[in-house]
């Protein structure tokens, strides 16, 4: 039974009995992370975008692990050029890897890290992961307005457990990401990307009493909860 474990933000450790893949594991600098990026296990990094905040520790836990990075092809290159282990991929496009099924998503936000320069550099397009184990598909939706596409995303995948930013401000809020439960009808909803900082302050009760008005189930997880689906 695959579990998923809470960093904070949009950090989340998902294991099974044969791989250990962590999302966006921004740790050092997030207020809210009980965990150091030596700490965490991990056979895969997955990276939805190039911010500081979702970029975070990744490529120091991906070189201290031997993990492959999976992300999108601009960032899974500069990944590359810091001593990681890569798959890039693209938007649109899945692969089939010895745990199981990794499609990326399109999300509309932003893609650029602080490299030291004067400027962010260029990441490419941010994207979302659908992630099957076995028989259970988890959709990271990453950091990301809600899009109409998100219809089509729940028609065409048995969504287990939708991770869904509710923090407005740079993401959804809770009223859309309510509507994007409508779209991808998954069995579970986790809010994430949210009380980090104050500017993305946000109540995941009241998320989670609108999406269950609407017949969606949520699980409000605290950081360090685990998950089991």
């Amino acid at each position: 039974m695959p579990t998923l474990t809470f960093l904070g933000h949009d950090a989340f450790l998902l294991e099974d009995e044969t791989v250990r893949l962590v999302f966006d594991p921004f740790l050092k600098g997030n207020p809210a992370a009980r965990l150091k990026p030596d700490e965490i296990r991990a056979d895969y990094v997955l990276l939805t975008h190039g911010h500081g905040d979702h970029l975070g520790d990744g490529i120091e836990i991906a070189r201290a692990n031997d993990a492959t990075v999976i992300a999108p092809f601009e960032l899974a290159t500069a990944c590359g050029k810091r001593g990681c282990n890569v798959h890039a991929m693209h938007i649109g496009g899945a692969h089939h890897f010895p745990f199981g099924r990794v499609k990326l998503t399109i999300a509309h936000h932003g893609s650029g890290a602080d490299l030291g320069g004067e400027a962010l550099a260029y990441m490419g397009n941010p994207c979302g992961f659908l992630v099957t184990l076995g028989d259970k598909t988890v959709y990271h939706a990453g950091d990301t307005g809600l899009f109409l596409d998100m219809q089509l995303i729940g028609e065409m995948n048995a969504i287990t457990v939708a991770l869904l930013p509710i923090g407005d401000n740079f993401t959804m809020g809770i009223d859309d990401a309510v509507k994007a439960c409508e779209f991808l009808k998954p069995q579970w909803v986790v809010p994430m990307h949210y009380n980090t900082f104050d500017v993305i302050a946000a109540d995941p009760q009241s998320f989670k009493s609108k999406a269950e008005a609407k017949g969606c189930r949520v699980q409000v997880m605290a950081v360090g909860d685990t998950f089991s689906f």
